[in-house]
C-alpha cells in the first residue's frame, strides 16, 4: 500500500445516498483473480448505456473530474455486502479519500486495509462539498496527519479517525506490513518457546 499523508485532489461529487457495494462494482466483475482491473466497472451500471456507450449525464463521465483522487458521496456509502472488491475498484480507478457522512462499517473497514482514507464529515459540510464542486471545479487539500480537509482555503474541517487506522494509513502498512514491525519480538518469542521445549 502506499502511504497517505497530505493530498490535494479535485473533488468529484456523487450526490447519491444508499451506494451499496453491487452499485460499486456489480457483482458480474467479481471473477478476476488480481486486485486490479476492477477499476473499469467501477460504477458500471451508471457510467455506460445498456449498449455500453459512455453515458453522458454520470459525473465520472465529465472531463472536469478527470484525475480526481477525493470521492464526495451521501450517506450510508458502501452499503450492502460486504465485497472487498469495492475499495478495490475505488482505488484502481484512482481514488484515495472517499468523503461522507457516513459509511457502512465492513466497507469502511476495507477501505482503511487497502489504502483508501475514508473520512466521516456532519450533512451539512458534506452538502456544501457536493454544491460547490457540482456547480464549478473544486481542489481539495486533505492532512491526514493532523487531520483537517481544506477546501478552497476557505473551509478547513477536521476529521476523527482511530489511531490504529491512521497509524497504517500514514505508513503504507497492511495487516500484514504491521505484522512485520514486530518481526524481532516474534523471533524472540519463537526462540523462547524453542529453549522451553527443548
Amino acid at each position: 500500500m502506499k502511504p497517505i499523508n497530505q493530498l490535494t485532489s479535485i473533488v468529484t461529487p456523487l450526490d447519491r445516498v444508499n451506494v451499496d457495494t453491487d452499485q460499486i462494482i456489480p457483482k458480474q466483475f467479481l471473477k478476476r483473480i488480481e486486485r486490479t482491473g476492477f477499476g473499469n466497472y467501477l460504477f458500471y451500471s451508471w457510467r455506460f448505456k445498456e449498449d455500453g456507450t459512455p453515458n453522458p449525464s454520470f459525473i465520472l463521465n465529465n472531463p472536469l473530474y478527470d484525475g480526481s483522487e477525493v470521492l464526495v458521496a451521501s450517506h450510508n456509502f458502501g452499503c450492502g455486502s460486504s465485497r472487498e472488491h469495492a475499495p478495490w475498484a475505488l482505488l484502481d480507478y484512482g481514488f484515495k479519500v472517499i468523503i461522507a457522512p457516513s459509511f457502512a462499517d465492513i466497507f469502511y473497514n476495507n477501505c482503511v486495509k487497502n489504502g483508501i482514507l475514508p473520512i466521516r464529515l456532519n450533512e451539512e459540510n458534506v452538502n456544501h462539498l457536493i454544491k460547490q464542486s457540482t456547480e464549478h471545479q473544486k481542489k481539495i487539500f486533505i492532512n491526514l496527519k493532523e487531520q483537517f480537509v481544506q477546501y478552497d482555503s476557505e473551509e478547513k474541517f477536521t476529521f476523527d479517525i482511530d489511531p490504529y487506522w491512521k497509524e497504517m494509513l500514514l505508513n503504507g502498512w497492511d495487516e500484514i506490513a504491521l505484522t512485520f514491525q514486530f518481526e524481532e519480538q516474534i523471533a524472540a518469542f519463537e526462540k523462547n518457546m524453542l529453549n522451553m521445549r527443548g
